[in-house]
């Protein structure tokens, strides 16, 4: 069987709103050192190439991105280039540090404080020509102290990804799809073999925060810090039986760089995952059958994460005005829906949502996600928090969940205020 057959078999599309996307972005590190000029007044304007920072899920995303740029630099007759980080963030950093940042480079919403505060970035949002066909929360995202800072460039959600053929050699069917944490448990141990873990995902909170919100657990809630809530023990508890039980495993603990790198070498049959895995896996692994469901709902409900990222714009930057343009290219609705089709994000376009629910017909629970996804912490420094956060969950199988929520709750308290 295909795998858009497979992925047909279990789900129908779902209408997308604006005001089910309350995003933000995933991980994140602190910032300092930035400096620069100031954000308002005129965009400015030289014969300087333009420099790209990207983080990339794989070859799929990057050779887009590649391509895009090189297309809009052929039409535009400015010279540009892209740059694949290894590490966004701490790259970012010393660009800034040096003097040296790029002109152009994704921004997460937990890091656009820290570059605003200390005058790193330009706020350019309002001068897009397209700046009013974003999804609202959305803009949100990107807003700081009621300033428009940045073009949202798409959004993503989690979803559950499953090994068709690994699945119906299990001797499992479509009615054993996991809709409880218990059934997840149940059908991860039924995959798990020699060399096949059942269930594998990031050793991070931007994964495991999904089991958190499952327990009707968060970060933060109505503006308080709730890290160390009896919800999210709860979820961390499940989630470290699992990973004593061998049925649940990091991906890093597999060989794989990456959820969507151990799917697609066999070495888990399940992997938590957003929509960007379809780009990497037609690219990377075009023989592997799956099928794509909403995650299973926990104690509190359904629960998943969404994330987003804009296109910062350095305040240092010599040639803002052709950045701006490019920006404006690469978030045109042509543009993002040929992204999607290539790494299978969602378009940040209000305007493009027709087209892309057309578009990707098997990717319903995705969409289907967002209308109770829950989102990081957006504050200043919250990204400092996250990093010590995903540090102390790298071995949370051998850890008190407890004692690693009571720290980061009092980390977040420092940040939420």
């Amino acid at each position: 069987m295909t795998r858009s057959k497979m992925r047909a078999a279990f789900g129908a599309g779902a209408i997308l709103t604006a005001g089910a996307l309350a995003l933000t972005g995933c991980g994140g590190g602190s910032f300092d050192d930035g400096g620069g000029a100031a954000s308002d007044g005129e965009l400015t304007s030289s014969d300087d190439a333009i420099s790209v920072l990207i983080a990339s899920s794989g070859e799929a995303e990057a050779t887009a991105v590649e391509d895009a740029v090189a297309a809009w630099s052929a039409e535009s007759g400015v010279e540009a280039s892209v740059e694949i980080a290894s590490d966004l963030n701490q790259q970012l950093a010393q660009g800034f540090a040096a003097g040296s940042p790029p002109d152009l480079f994704y921004l997460s919403p937990d890091a656009l404080a820290g570059y605003a505060d200390n005058g790193s970035l330009r706020a350019y949002g309002d001068e897009l020509s397209n700046a009013g066909d974003f999804y609202a929360p959305l803009v949100e995202n990107f807003t700081y102290e009621d300033e428009f800072y940045c073009a949202p460039k798409d959004f993503s959600t989690l979803a559950l990804i499953i090994n068709a053929d690994l699945w119906a050699a299990a001797g499992l069917t479509e009615d054993d799809v996991p809709t409880t944490w218990e059934e997840l448990s149940t059908v991860s141990q039924t995959l798990t073999t020699d060399g096949v873990t059942g269930l594998a995902f990031g050793p991070e909170v931007q994964r495991l925060g999904a089991f958190m919100a499952q327990a009707g657990g968060g970060l933060v809630t109505d503006g308080a810090a709730t890290a160390n809530s009896p919800e999210n023990v709860e979820a961390l508890e499940y989630v470290k039986t699992n990973l004593e039980g061998g049925n649940f495993a990091y991906a890093t603990d597999i060989g794989a760089g990456w959820g969507g790198e151990a799917f697609g070498l066999g070495s888990a049959a399940m992997v938590i995952e957003g929509n960007w895995i379809e780009g990497a896996m037609r690219n990377d692994y075009p023989d592997v059958n799956y099928l794509v469901a909403q995650l299973p709902e926990g104690p509190g409900g359904p629960g998943t994460l969404q994330f987003t990222n804009c296109w910062g714009m350095a305040a240092d930057s010599p040639n803002q005005q052709a950045a701006l343009e490019l920006v404006e290219y690469l978030t045109a609705s042509e543009q993002q829906l040929a992204f999607s089709e290539a790494f299978g994000i969602m378009p940040s376009l209000e305007t493009t949502a027709d087209a892309w629910r057309e578009a990707n017909p098997d990717l319903a629970a995705f969409i289907d996600g967002a209308e109770y996804a829950q989102f990081l912490p957006t504050q200043a420094d919250a990204a400092a928090v996250i990093t010590d956060f995903n540090a102390q969950l790298e071995s949370l199988a051998e850890s008190d969940p407890t004692t690693i929520l009571d720290s980061v709750q009092g980390n977040l308290e420092a940040v939420v205020g």
